[in-house]
């Protein structure tokens, strides 16, 4: 039912993997499909934040992303599971949707920290700016 399935990830929370992963392996082995692993590098915003950082420090940042993303595939996902990782930089919601449509992903599976007012106010939640706007499934696992 769901060949292409897309699991967003947060490399350094590991709350943003734990449930989801199992979830999304139980997914992908009831259709032989894919497993894409997404991991998202939110970029600077404002270019004067920018500044701050030395100069090719979101190029080694994404390099250590995709080393990162491949040693966590290979501790973490079994051999029997076909996979692809994939790396994104820029707004996480907007990386986890145009992802999703480039993979032809069937469902998006991802976690959710529990709801806080505040903090998705203050912050916004990825969770949901996906789930609003998603043209596909959205399988959302509570931490």
């Amino acid at each position: 039912m769901f060949n292409n399935v897309l699991l967003a990830i947060d490399l350094n929370h590991d709350a943003s993997w734990k449930k989801a992963l199992p979830t999304a392996l139980d997914l992908v082995r009831q259709s032989s499909g894919t497993l894409h692993l997404l991991a998202v590098l939110p970029d600077f915003g404002m270019s004067i934040v920018g500044s701050f950082f030395p100069r090719g420090f979101e190029k080694e940042a994404l390099e250590k992303m995709q080393a990162d993303l491949l040693a966590f595939v290979a501790a973490n996902v079994p051999d029997d599971v076909k996979s692809e990782c994939h790396l994104g930089h820029g707004h996480v919601t907007e990386q986890i949707l145009s992802k999703a449509s480039g993979v032809g992903a069937d469902v998006i599976v991802m976690a959710s920290h529990p709801p806080d007012d505040v903090r998705d106010f203050l912050v916004g939640s990825n969770a949901s700016g996906v789930v609003h706007r998603s043209p596909v499934s959205v399988l959302v696992v509570r931490g």
